[in-house]
């Protein structure tokens, strides 16, 4: 009886283990995509910008 009882124990921190590690494994990829998103909207807010306000030509050596 006391061996069933410890091999449940060990499931449950084996479980809690396999979780826990999927947990991060997705949050960890959530977390890449989220930012690799805000950081096309900026590099493409970036562009817009850029296009609706063009810049002056360099001024020329003399």
């Amino acid at each position: 009886m006391q061996n069933k009882k410890s091999f449940t124990l060990l499931q449950t921190v084996a479980t809690a283990a396999v979780f826990s590690a999927v947990s991060g494994w997705y949050g960890f990829m959530f977390g890449r995509e989220s930012a690799r998103k805000e950081l096309n909207d900026l590099i493409e807010g970036l562009r817009r910008s850029n296009s609706e306000h063009p810049s002056s030509p360099p001024p020329a050596d003399s």
